[in-house]
């Protein structure tokens, strides 16, 4: 069969559609992004424990007290971990999309039920939106809106629609056919038959449904942090590509307070508009015996001056606390204030470098921003203008794809450090295995395995395309595609149990210095000449920044001072690169003044 190239249709029709629909994507993303802030100003207003209160209110209201308690001591447990306002950004998301879910979800299920015809054509488009892997729908999503929250909340209506409509479809569908008959034979009208008899009647399922939404659309969110869509998914995604496992797990057990907070409380919400649901939960309460008010709910105009009496309170102390700090600049105020973006994706000289021209930009007088990003949806921001700048273009090779997709959209400031090298690294205790040559007739003892990291990577393309033919390894070895976190996890799980491993490593890199490894020779230069490290930044950058520009362009680090910065934010912890930065710019006074001179007399 001759290869079938629907990649290059679907990328052209992306392209179509950019260049000719961009004022309706714009129109889209500035509604949804209105949306988006105004929920989240909303839920991210009050002092934390105020909104735990009121969040706990509405679970008392709708469960008991028993679940009010709960929910604000899962709440509090949340505000404790230091990840509140994740936490509220990804609820403002969740809330946002399944509002916009369901408004077109609920519709088009009523729809199917009362025509075969449509449900027949919804069917396999629901299974296509369901079945696709998640991960795809942040592409044209990154395309079409840029980074930020807007792809991941399209990307998250596309996935969680498919069980609003099936539920409503099949909820409308069971309703007894004798009722509608019997409503029918008396005049009601078809609008009247709907909304009196067969939705009341298949609310419970309905709502099932729109428990199903909420999941899935939690789910997605966080999948989306990948994309730049920030909260909990940020925080989660950022833990797991650098291998940090408290952060892990306390970003996993916010996640898991939201799910089941949003779970309760949309089941309870179900009981509560179904007639069906208020009749059970009653003959529940009748029958139960025993700590009887731990059940006890209030009433909906009790909880009602229970929330406001929270928000009267909350907003008065934002009336009278509101945060008015300012960064001030510690020397020349060159940058007078002037927001600037930086993006990074997690690799460690990447993370240094950010993090440490954070520190200078700040101590200039400018207020630099931070967020990560893999590495496509970070070109594709700095192409689209919706970042200034990242550190860690690996050039001519690593990122070379994206520099020739988008190089007329891009600044390079120049390389900051070379050259670097790729390679095969195995650990100093494999004997005999010194060279690529070597490799070659062990591959049982690696268990045919090279583990890799992401198959974006540049030097994955070279190791498949290039290196494993010269050396004959095609065949008897597999190359695992995997990420740098995953890379790095297996190798120190092997390393302490002393097993044989061979991955895909780059100098400068930590893990030299962690563990003994052995980079392995490559005689017939088949990796090819050592890279360097480039400041990439979006085209306009000169103009907009150039005082910042001149810096970058002059930037330079040594292999000692770029390890011992590393090893400084390695020793820091998770979510302390910041300070850790600051603490090595300590260690080396006169940094901010080497690496961002001002002339004598700059404003102060």
């Amino acid at each position: 069969m001759p290869r079938i190239n629907l990649g290059d249709g679907v990328e052209n029709a992306v392209d179509w559609l950019q260049n000719h629909l961009g004022w309706l994507f714009d129109f889209i993303n500035t509604v949804l992004t209105g949306m988006y802030d105004g929920v989240e100003t909303v839920l991210g207003a009050p002092h934390a424990l105020l909104m735990a209160g009121i969040l706990a209110v509405v679970a008392c209201w709708l469960r008991g007290v028993l679940a009010g308690v709960c929910t604000f001591a899962g709440m509090a447990l949340i505000d404790s971990f230091g990840l509140w306002d994740e936490a509220m950004a990804t609820l403002s998301l969740v809330l946002v999309a399944s509002v916009i879910t369901l408004l077109a979800a609920v519709p088009l299920g009523i729809w199917a039920a009362r025509s075969r015809t449509v449900s027949g054509v919804l069917r396999p488009v629901l299974d296509v939106m369901q079945t696709m892997p998640a991960f795809v729908y942040l592409i044209p999503g990154v395309m079409f809106f840029s980074i930020g929250p807007i792809p991941g909340l399209i990307a998250t209506i596309v996935f969680s629609m498919p069980p609003g409509v099936r539920m409503t479809e099949l909820g409308i569908r069971q309703v007894d056919g004798e009722l509608v008959e019997a409503a029918r034979a008396f005049g009601t009208t078809p609008r009247d038959t709907l909304t009196r008899v067969q939705l009341p009647l298949a609310l419970p399922t309905i709502m099932a449904g729109v428990n199903q939404v909420i999941m899935l659309a939690l789910s997605m969110v966080v999948i989306a942090g990948m994309a730049g869509a920030g909260g909990l998914g940020e925080s989660v995604y950022a833990a797991v590509t650098q291998v940090q496992i408290g952060g892990g797990v306390e970003s996993g057990l916010a996640v898991v307070v939201l799910a089941m907070y949003l779970d309760r409380m949309t089941g309870a919400l179900g009981q509560r508009v179904s007639p069906i649901g208020r009749r059970a939960a009653a003959k529940a309460a009748a029958s139960a015996r025993g700590l009887a008010f731990l059940r006890y709910r209030p009433g909906t105009a009790v909880a009602t001056v229970g929330i406001v009496v929270l928000a009267l309170v909350a907003g008065g102390m934002n009336l009278t606390h509101g945060d008015d700090r300012e960064t001030t600049a510690s020397g020349p105020n060159v940058g007078r204030g002037k927001q600037i973006k930086l993006g990074y994706f997690p690799w460690d000289e990447a993370v240094a470098s950010t993090y440490l021209w954070q520190n200078i930009l700040e101590d200039r007088g400018y207020k630099p921003t931070v967020q990560q990003l893999d590495p496509g949806p970070l070109y594709t921001a700095l192409a689209q203008g919706q970042m200034d700048v990242q550190f860690d273009s690996w050039l001519p090779t690593t990122h070379k794809q994206y520099m020739d997709r988008y190089r007329d959209k891009l600044t390079d400031l120049g390389a900051w450090y070379g050259p670097t090298s790729l390679e095969l690294a195995v650990p100093e205790y494999v004997k005999d295995v010194d060279s690529l040559e070597d490799l070659k007739g062990k591959g049982g003892q690696f268990g045919g395995k090279i583990v890799g990291i992401e198959s974006s990577a540049g030097m994955m393309g070279t190791l498949n395309d290039k290196v494993m033919g010269e050396y004959g390894l095609n065949g008897e070895y597999k190359v695992l595609s995997s990420s740098t976190s995953s890379m790095l996890a297996g190798l120190d799980r092997a390393y302490k149990k002393q097993e044989p491993i061979v991955t895909t490593l780059w100098s400068p890199h930590w893990a030299y210095g962690k563990y003994k490894l052995k980079k392995l020779k490559d005689p017939k230069g088949a990796w090819g000449k050592g890279e360097e490290i480039h400041a990439v930044a979006k085209k306009d950058f000169g103009s907009d920044f150039p005082d910042v520009t001149q810096w970058l362009k002059k930037f330079k680090m040594s292999e000692k001072d770029l390890a011992s910065l590393e090893v400084e934010i390695q020793n820091g912890g998770k979510g302390k690169e910041k300070e850790s930065a600051r603490r090595w710019m300590d260690k080396n006074p006169g940094t901010v003044d080497k690496l961002a001179p001002v002339a004598s007399g700059a404003e102060s």
